[in-house]
């Protein structure tokens, strides 16, 4: 997490705040979007919707892996990806009572 002292956060805070920097990418939002459409495992069909290198796909895929906001199987010679429902699930959870506590704040400004 580069230079921030992680030991002064919750490790709900240090994962979370993983996940929203690997989904700051407007393309990886495509891809998660193109998965969650899909309702099955998307293969090779990520090039041709989102429009990007297979490089450049791959790379955005690694590091979706790597948050767990995805998971991946081999099948033959090409991995296959879908959402990781219980990772899916968890930052759901983290965002909502993030977005709930602001709402029980309403006195400010």
């Amino acid at each position: 997490m580069g230079l921030t002292k992680t030991e002064n956060y919750t490790q709900q805070q240090v994962d979370l705040g993983k996940v929203l920097k690997v989904m700051g990418h407007p393309a990886r939002i495509a891809i998660l979007q193109s998965i969650i459409r899909s309702k099955t495992c998307i293969c090779g069909e990520l090039v041709t919707e989102i429009g990007l290198a297979q490089a450049t796909i791959s790379q955005h895929l690694k590091e979706l892996k790597s948050v767990g906001l995805i998971q991946g199987t081999i099948e033959g010679t090409s991995v296959c990806y879908c959402i990781n429902k219980e990772t899916w699930i968890s930052v759901k959870f983290s965002l909502g009572e993030l977005f709930d506590s602001a709402e029980e704040n309403n006195d400010c400004c």
